[in-house]
């Protein structure tokens, strides 16, 4: 079978070697990663290790969190990034009320900006959403235009009506180690309803471990086979059929990502 990575962070010392990280996931059947940047930095560092891994892929893009960053004209160094072969979409962008301090009306600004830069560019986009259902719902149907070359909502939390009616707009979904986990009701509902065609699986590295490794830490996208597994067990089909499913799905929306 041919797993995929469609979200997972790259940086930091908690890996250790990356080479060795990188023939452990091989190992695990995991053919392809995509490494999210979250700002200019990350992004750069990413594309690098695209060039370097034959299995990395990345996307270039603030993450709504780490704005704090954001500086005139990095937006066009972000375009110049996406501009490279192994840049498959403008991510990780988004919304994130979670902190008290949270300035919304800025992170609105730039997740539009950034979905206008995508739009331009013919990109997907990778969506990070937190505690902000009514708006990103609100945002993402009143842009739709803006999404025409697809979207993904990474990590999915919010409830099921919303990804049911954000389906629609034709929204990718990506589920990772936190839906194995016992209490993940939500989660699981949520991976039940949607049309298989929408679903993709992640790992959100070196966060959120699956049930076999709660409490660890790195994650790492080696745990991709034990995510889709439980992503086919909810569904009530066979894991080849489900890692088929998502590994197709995952080529539709993220056009730049080579067969293989």
């Amino acid at each position: 079978m041919k797993y995929i990575d469609v979200h997972c962070h790259l940086d930091g010392d908690c890996y250790g070697n990356i080479p060795e990280l990188i023939k452990k996931i091989e190992d695990c059947g995991v053919k392809k990663i995509i490494a999210a940047g979250y700002d200019l930095s990350t992004s750069e560092l990413f594309a690098n290790y695209a060039k370097k891994y034959s299995i990395v892929y990345f996307t270039a893009g603030f993450h709504p969190t780490e704005l704090h960053k954001y500086r005139e004209g990095d937006l066009k160094s972000i375009a110049e990034l996406a501009s490279e072969p192994k840049c498959v979409a403008i991510g990780e962008i988004g919304l994130d009320y979670h902190y008290p301090e949270t300035d919304k009306e800025f992170q609105r600004e730039l997740f539009l900006k950034q979905l206008e830069l995508a739009d331009t560019l013919c990109l997907p986009v990778q969506i990070h959403s937190r505690d902000c259902a009514e708006d990103m719902f609100t945002i993402l149907r009143e842009n739709a235009p803006l999404i025409k070359h697809g979207a993904l909502l990474h990590c999915y939390s919010h409830s099921t009506e919303i990804a049911l009616e954000l389906q629609k707009l034709g929204i990718y979904f990506s589920f990772g180690g936190t839906s194995t986990w016992q209490g993940s009701k939500k989660a699981r509902r949520t991976i039940a309803a949607l049309n298989a065609d929408r679903l993709l699986t992640e790992t959100d590295s070196p966060y959120l471990p699956p049930k076999s490794l709660y409490g660890t830490f790195p994650n790492t996208p080696a745990s991709i086979p034990e995510i889709l597994c439980n992503m086919a067990a909810v569904r009530g089909v066979g894991a080849e059929e489900a890692a088929e499913t998502v590994w197709q799905n995952a080529h539709t929306l993220f056009k730049k990502l080579l067969y293989s």
